[in-house]
């Protein structure tokens, strides 16, 4: 099977998790619906084109980082005692309070991507389209600039692991895989695809991944099912 293959960079990124509230903490790596998104922006697709991903890569530290938080509740009365900020919803303001709040940001990170196209014949699409963005990628926050330092195209094939290995770099390995890792890793509930309601226009997850995040240096074992472009394991989901 082909695949698209990115190997990138980030000064500083936050692929936050969605159940963090008062620190904005971030996921190690970013998440299947955040790479979906960058590479549809990139390609200017108005539609979902469905794909699958690899993800993998590496980040030098963890800092925090001061970041303006606007908070209100639907329906609550703007009080010029408590509230910095009013927003008009139909005949009444709503009051929006104003503070500061943390963020964590990973420095220094590096990213191997694979993206791999249900339908082959996006493959030249999104390769171009990654090349020649219609305008500057960004993964995670739309200030966390990616820096692409190889777009290709690659061969994908299925093998058994014929000693051991220890992995390159942190991945996301689906839980559907079969394979004997020294490391269980962290299990995340990585969201992949949204729907729009019909109705109240709100959107909600259609398709979530359970991955294992595993670290870098990790053993994979001898007789693992493995995936593989020659150069780095590739675990799609």
């Amino acid at each position: 099977m082909k695949a698209i293959k990115v190997i990138a960079r980030q000064t500083m990124a936050s692929y936050r998790k969605p159940s963090s509230m008062q620190i904005k903490e971030s996921y190690p790596l970013p998440p299947y619906s955040t790479v979906i998104g960058m590479v549809h922006n990139a390609c200017g697709f108005t539609e979902y084109v469905d794909m699958d991903i690899s993800i993998q890569g590496t980040y030098f530290s963890k800092v925090n980082e001061l970041y303006t938080r606007y908070e209100f509740k639907p329906g609550m009365k703007f009080d010029s005692g408590r509230h910095q900020l009013k927003i008009p919803e139909k005949e009444r303001e709503i009051g929006v309070t104003i503070g500061p709040a943390n963020i964590e940001l990973l420095t220094n990170v590096e990213l191997v991507l694979h993206i791999k196209p249900k339908d082959e014949k996006y493959i030249s699409i999104i390769e171009k389209g990654l090349k020649h963005p219609q305008e500057y990628l960004s993964l995670g926050r739309r200030e966390d600039l990616l820096m692409i330092d190889k777009i290709e195209v690659v061969d994908v094939e299925e093998s058994i692991l014929e000693q051991d290995t220890a992995a390159r770099y942190d991945m996301y390995v689906p839980i559907k895989e079969k394979g004997n890792f020294d490391s269980q890793g962290t299990v995340y509930q990585l969201c992949k695809k949204y729907n729009v309601h019909p109705k109240t226009k709100l959107r909600f997850w259609e398709e979530q991944i359970r991955a294992r995040h595993i670290s870098r240096y990790s053993q994979i074992y001898e007789g693992t099912i493995i995936q593989t472009d020659g150069e780095d394991f590739v675990y799609f989901a």
